[in-house]
């Protein structure tokens, strides 16, 4: 993918650690090298996964509802989670990332898929 598929802005490449929310920004990578987080990997919204630091996996409910297309005020938190695994060992990876959404693609695809299920 070549495009955000949110704002079709063309994304870059950059190292991320495992967080699919904030991994991008620098400061997690410092924060990762320091085994400041834990990563955690969830179902998230129907059958949607995303791994998150210890950090972004209790603060993913002040997210506005209108963020991921629900109209009747419906929150994503972490009371709503299933645990899938806790990553043992994580690492800096490459994803690709949206410079003017400011987001990695792996959060991209979830928020475009929980918005496409939120049109229906």
């Amino acid at each position: 993918m070549e495009q955000c598929p949110i704002c079709y802005h063309e994304l870059e490449v950059r190292d991320c650690a495992p967080c699919d929310d904030c991994g991008w920004d620098a400061k997690e990578i410092n924060h990762l090298n320091q085994g400041i987080h834990t990563y955690t990997t969830y179902e998230v919204y129907n059958g949607l996964q995303l791994t998150l630091c210890n950090f972004c996996d209790v603060d993913f409910g002040s997210y506005r509802p209108e963020f991921f297309g629900f109209s009747n005020g419906k929150r994503i938190g972490f009371q709503n989670f299933a645990f899938v695994k806790e990553l043992v060992d994580p690492q800096v990876t490459k994803d690709k990332f949206c410079p003017k959404c400011s987001m990695r693609l792996k959060f991209l695809t979830f928020l475009s898929a929980v918005r496409a299920m939120n049109e229906k």
